[in-house]
């Protein structure tokens, strides 16, 4: 279950060179407003220093991290929803998406145009958030009329449920106030999750600052401003500067690590936005490793063994039988999946064993 995430902002906030720098792709960017048109879809594979540490341990056939993808669609304008800009018809292609990354600008630059003419990054987000609260509106608009008198009659219970938790998001809506803030009843979060809401979906501020400001962003007031924002929506903040992202994304592996290291930076922004977003959706790593295959495996946290095992595959959820677990800590202390096994570290866990961040597992099943 790769993770899937939709980036979106206004025009000629940086999100295509983001996009380009990331994924290693070769999107359109340019320095003025809507010259992204077509979405531009790109998936990146997940850095984990513990995958690297297993492949060198098991020496294994092949190697698979587990992936994250990133759809960019055209900025978005005040207005869109009423055929400003390009419009909002570009959303569509992110309702799918797991999560949503809005680029926020938060640099000074005469040379880079902002389309409202300066930079007011809690304004430009507040556009974003009308903006999907529009299309999440008129999905809401067209769906009630279909269902209302099957409501009404109460004879389906279901449509009654669906009607009721509809108004209930439209009444916050009209309020300006996002789906995501809601506390949805289990038989309503059940019946609107076909809907894909995208303002229901967690979202990652990805402030973008300049390539000076990125070792002392701390004292940028913009990015304190989302930060404060955030804090107050239980969202999360990256801070990234897209043009380093750019800059790294053109050197071999062996120069990055010291090309940050010249520039005072512990990481790439790439690895702070994958990890916030883990965050944001509660998400965790497990691992399979053998001569054969070493591979990553995204979770959310709290599932069971079973459910784990049919990530991988559904038949070995149903005849799931036991999960073999060494953690990942006591297996490098051991320095061998045997010598963990006489040190007694190899466990045998059943259905109910919560699977925990870096277990390597091996599932036992009968079909």
């Amino acid at each position: 279950m790769g993770l899937t995430a939709g980036i979106v902002g206004l025009p000629n906030v940086g999100k295509s060179t983001l996009f380009n720098a990331i994924t290693k792709s070769n999107a359109f960017a340019a320095n003025y407003p809507f010259a992204t048109i077509e979405p531009n879809v790109g998936v990146v594979e997940v850095p984990d220093e513990r995958m690297e540490k297993l492949v060198k341990m098991y020496n294994p056939k092949k190697t698979i991290y587990t992936t994250f993808e990133f759809t960019d669609v055209a900025g978005l304008v005040k207005g869109a929803s009423k055929g400003e800009g390009l419009g909002n018809q570009f959303l569509s292609h992110i309702r799918n998406c797991d999560a949503i990354c809005q680029v926020v600008r938060c640099f000074d630059d005469d040379n880079v145009v902002h389309v409202e003419g300066n930079v007011n990054p809690l304004r430009d987000i507040e556009t974003i958030r009308i903006e999907l609260i529009f299309a999440d509106l008129d999905t809401i608009e067209k769906r009630i009329p279909k269902i209302e008198k099957r409501a009404q009659m109460k004879t389906d219970k279901e449509a009654v449920v669906e009607y009721e938790a509809l108004q209930k998001m439209k009444s916050v809506l009209l309020d300006s106030i996002p789906i995501r803030t809601l506390k949805l009843l289990p038989d309503e979060e059940k019946i609107i999750k076909n809907f894909n809401f995208l303002t229901a979906k967690p979202m990652l501020y990805v402030c973008n600052v300049s390539d000076n400001e990125l070792t002392d962003y701390q004292h940028n007031e913009y990015v304190k401003s989302v930060q404060k924002l955030a804090f107050e929506e239980n969202a999360k903040v990256s801070v990234i500067s897209a043009k380093i992202e750019s800059e790294l994304a053109e050197l071999p592996d062996d120069d990055k690590a010291l090309f940050l290291e010249e520039l005072g930076v512990k990481e790439s922004g790439l690895l702070d936005l994958i990890r916030k977003s883990y965050e944001l959706l509660g998400l965790k790593t497990f691992f399979t490793a053998g001569e054969k295959e070493v591979r990553a495996w995204t979770y959310k946290n709290g599932m069971k063994a079973p459910e784990c095992a049919g990530i991988i595959h559904s038949d070995f959820e149903k005849g799931f039988i036991r999960a073999e677990i060494i953690a990942y800590d006591d297996l490098m202390m051991a320095g061998s999946e045997v010598k963990a096994k006489e040190m007694g570290k190899f466990r045998l866990e059943g259905k109910e064993y919560l699977v925990q961040d870096g277990d390597v597992v091996h599932f036992r099943f009968n079909l």
